[in-house]
């Protein structure tokens, strides 16, 4: 029996992110007797991802968290990593901060390199600083380079290398079947969840400075203040979570927030949202502005969001510049009668429904294998 071509994908966890919830959709669906993931992580703890990996017959290895002190020290670990796994010969990057640094000894190794861009933005301060130091050679090092949207590949490539042959737009695909509408799931989640009667306004994603909670709540005040029966439903988990609940919890919203966690039961949830609430800062592609259109539910996102997250007419585009009252509004519009629709057919056409994504993926790795 012919051993399938280990990929090695280098991820910070294994958690549900939205990179890491991309590249766990293109592990179920690639034929994995032709291909199998393996992982490189910085963390030694159990993530949410872990268990299937292993039963889908994955590899997870844990290399050190990198740091400016650390620099020496974690060098040598992908060093001796390499050194231990000669049976590695492709490597696909996500974690773009050290990129420059894992993928250049991985050359040295004579694997073929793959960066992947999922952002648009380091975020601000000194940390920022460093990453953008150190993720502009990328560009020169990565064999190809693979981007979410346009957006996020000219922002860390540069226009002139996403202009050449070895770049790629990895759409976020999803299974778009496992989110299509349906009236009978959606009334199910809403009885379990005690929101029969409620206009559900709801957010999806991890609890990080760029998804702008601490604006939805504020936004969500104001909402409730012109609509008692209005519920926000917080799903993710992250460590600004505490301080968004304080924030809940000071505005006297306690009775009206609800914060499931870690959910494995997104296209559900997503059935029982009335409007999906995505003010982001910044973003790549986000794979759950994908699933909630899947989902037929109307999107009210930031301006700093790609215009390519946009598949079907369900996404409004709105400034950060408005004001509260403003997006209050906005958000109030949605609470009038909406037909939710099936838009698989739209999502398909897109080419954000997973098969295709999948496919062309395992052939583009089985034509770098076919090299060595």
């Amino acid at each position: 029996m012919i051993e399938p071509v280990r990929i090695l994908h280098v991820l910070g966890h294994l958690n549900r992110g939205g990179a890491e919830t991309m590249v766990m959709n293109l592990y179920r669906n690639i034929d994995r007797n032709k291909i199998q993931f393996d992982f490189v992580i910085s963390t030694r703890e159990k993530c949410d991802f872990t268990n299937e990996i292993k039963l889908l017959g994955g590899r997870i290895y844990s290399l050190p968290r990198f740091n400016i002190k650390n620099a020496v020290h974690y060098t040598k670990a992908w060093h001796d990593f390499f050194k231990e796994h000669k049976e590695y010969k492709i490597i696909h990057g996500h974690v773009r901060s050290t990129a420059a640094i894992y993928l250049k000894i991985a050359k040295q190794y004579g694997l073929t390199t793959i960066a992947h861009s999922h952002s648009t933005s380091s975020g601000k301060g000194l940390s920022a600083i460093v990453k953008n130091t150190l993720q502009f050679q990328i560009r020169f090092i990565a064999d190809y380079l693979f981007a979410c949207s346009n957006a996020a590949g000219i922002w860390l490539f540069g226009e002139k290398a996403c202009q050449k042959d070895n770049y790629f737009v990895l759409n976020n695909a999803i299974d778009a079947k496992d989110f299509t509408y349906n009236e009978e799931k959606r009334l199910q989640t809403r009885r379990m969840l005690q929101i029969e009667d409620k206009f559900v306004i709801g957010h999806v994603g991890g609890f990080k400075r760029e998804k702008n909670h601490e604006f939805i709540v504020k936004v969500f005040k104001e909402v409730y203040k012109k609509c008692d029966q209005t519920v926000l439903l917080f799903v993710g988990d992250g460590k600004l979570r505490p301080k968004i609940e304080q924030e809940v919890n000071e505005l006297d919203l306690t009775d009206h927030v609800i914060f499931t966690g870690v959910s494995s039961e997104i296209p559900s949830l997503l059935q029982a949202m009335d409007v999906f609430f995505f003010p982001s800062l910044y973003e790549g592609l986000p794979v759950t502005l994908i699933e909630a259109q899947a989902a037929g539910l109307p999107c009210l996102v930031s301006e700093a969001i790609s215009k390519e997250s946009s598949v079907t007419n369900l996404i409004e585009y709105y400034s950060l510049n408005n004001s509260i009252e403003e997006w209050a509004d906005k958000l109030l519009h949605y609470s009038d009668s909406y037909t939710r629709r099936n838009t698989y057919d739209e999502i398909k056409n897109a080419k954000y429904d997973i098969g295709t994504t999948s496919k062309w993926l395992e052939n583009f790795y089985l034509g770098l294998a076919e090299k060595f």
